[in-house]
């Protein structure tokens, strides 16, 4: 069922990458969900403080995951990159902004001008995991492609109501990885304030996803017949339910360091379920599946393959040390900076 060859290996490469930038910019997209939730300057301050460090080095796996599946599936990133033109670039205008946001916000010490940035910061952050969660949903119920794997429909036809709901749970996904991620590094009375929103983030997230996922065996035939026919698919989306359910209790239990870890694999197991219910797929074509492209009639040659393969093994670890050496060096608790 799952050959052992570059082109699944590939496939792997490029679901893990991916996997990687939903769970690290997934937690400050998160943050910037949340920012404008509270109220006080300097709770404000602290949670920007909490993802300064780290913020711009977890989006550089957005740029390797898109630069791996350009090489290695080019196939498929053009029909993408090219049928979601206009959500992409809009998904970039929202994080640049947030960029921007991000490093304006201190510049002055003007009230309004603070908060014009907050804002910024915050919207920027909404729509850019909204937008993420659209495209994901389009993916997985298929789109519409010709004999040619172009993308034959428009862009308002991707704002569908599954598309839609998918960009909603993904909202409160990163909220709660966020807030979470902001427990997990603050004190005092924002820690607090934070403690007393999980619960409501973690029931908000579990009631869309599970609302989602019934949504996903009506909607999209192909995942039920494909999950019977894998039964590994319903033990790695139970694992995943379950580590999601260990996130409440590690909080109660002042774990906040489990239930962090126990959030990112859960996002994992999540990313994993879709991954084993597509494979070989890379976009599904709905409603004409023999139009979609494949790990095979969407990848690049196997002498490019092994090459790639051989440059992976030696950047993908660089980004890896270069990410735990960042958590590590700005570990333990933020504090206020003045400004």
């Amino acid at each position: 069922m799952y050959l052992i060859n570059l082109n699944s290996i590939w496939f792997l490469i490029v679901g893990v990458l991916f996997t990687g930038y939903a769970m690290l910019d997934g937690f400050d997209l998160g943050v910037g969900v949340l920012h404008l939730l509270v109220k006080k300057d300097e709770h404000r301050r602290i949670m920007l403080n909490a993802i300064g460090p780290v913020w711009d080095g977890n989006e550089v796996w957005l740029v390797v995951g898109g630069g791996s599946l350009l090489a290695a599936f080019p196939e498929a990133y053009a029909t993408v990159f090219s049928g979601f033109y206009l959500p992409f670039i809009f998904l970039l205008f929202t994080l640049i902004l947030r960029a921007v946001a991000i490093e304006f916000r201190s510049k002055e010490v003007w009230p309004w001008w603070r908060q014009l940035w907050d804002i910024a910061f915050s919207l920027g952050s909404i729509l850019s995991a909204f937008i993420i969660g659209v495209a994901m949903g389009n993916v997985v119920q298929g789109v519409p492609l010709d004999e040619h794997f172009e993308l034959s429909d428009r862009t308002f036809n991707l704002l569908n109501p599954y598309a839609l709901l998918m960009g909603v749970t993904t909202v409160f996904l990163f909220a709660m990885h966020g807030a979470i991620y902001v427990l997990l590094k603050t004190e005092g009375e924002l820690q607090a304030i934070i403690r007393g929103w999980i619960p409501y983030l973690i029931g908000l997230f579990l009631a869309f996803y599970a609302i989602f996922n019934l949504y996903t065996l009506v909607h999209v035939p192909y995942v039920w017949s494909t999950a019977l026919a894998r039964p590994e698919v319903f033990v790695i989306a139970i694992l995943g339910m379950l580590v999601l359910l260990n996130v409440p209790r590690s909080i109660y239990q002042g774990r906040e360091f489990i239930a962090f870890l126990s959030s990112c694999a859960g996002m994992a197991f999540m990313m994993a379920t879709f991954g084993f219910t597509y494979y070989p797929n890379m976009v599904l074509s709905s409603p004409n599946v023999d139009n979609s492209l494949t790990i095979y009639n969407a990848a690049s040659t196997q002498k490019t393959l092994g090459i790639l393969l051989i440059i992976a093994g030696i950047g993908v670890p660089l980004v890896l040390s270069y990410t735990i050496s960042i958590y590590y060096i700005f570990r333990g608790k933020v504090k206020t900076l003045h400004y």
